[in-house]
């Protein structure tokens, strides 16, 4: 599904809705350019669990927890990792694999270790589209009915 927004707010509430819908196990890989929005999309699915502390991106640590809402929510950013065998040494298979929700971010450098039902989610400015708030976000699955499910309980506000 492909949703269109055009300020921050409404990039949040599309995450926030991913949030609500989510469950235990289902993984988000996130990509986009610099400055393209991950890091509210991901905020507004941390609200969408309940999470209320602030959200960062965990560019230097690789990989944040936070326990207090409805799931335990692994927001993995994976910028900075030289070796895609640095992810075991931070136990990312605990998380891909528990009863929590993941998100990470720069999901295409580590393609190799992402679980087979995870939910792609893309975002991406167009300028000449919508100006310098504009963001087309695609979110699919990768075919398997644990994937779809995610995307199937989202609203569809902005969808096109």
């Amino acid at each position: 599904m492909r949703y269109e927004t055009r300020c921050a707010q409404e990039t949040f509430a599309l995450g926030e809705e991913l949030g609500r819908a989510a469950h235990p196990g289902q993984v988000y890989a996130l990509t986009g350019g610099l400055g393209v929005g991950k890091t509210v999309f991901t905020q507004g699915l941390a609200s969408g669990l309940g999470i209320e502390e602030p959200v960062r991106s965990p560019t230097f640590t690789i990989l944040q927890v936070y326990e207090e809402g409805r799931l335990p929510f692994y927001h993995f950013d994976v910028y900075r990792i030289a070796d895609v065998d640095e992810m075991d040494e931070i136990g990312y298979e605990d998380c891909f694999y528990g009863a929590g929700v993941c998100l990470v971010e720069w999901a295409d450098l580590i393609e190799e270790i992402l679980p087979p039902d995870v939910i792609r989610v893309t975002i991406e400015k167009d300028l000449a589209r919508g100006g310098p708030d504009y963001r087309m976000i695609t979110i699919g699955s990768s075919g398997s009915p644990e994937g779809e499910d995610g995307v199937n309980g989202i609203e569809r506000v902005g969808e096109i």
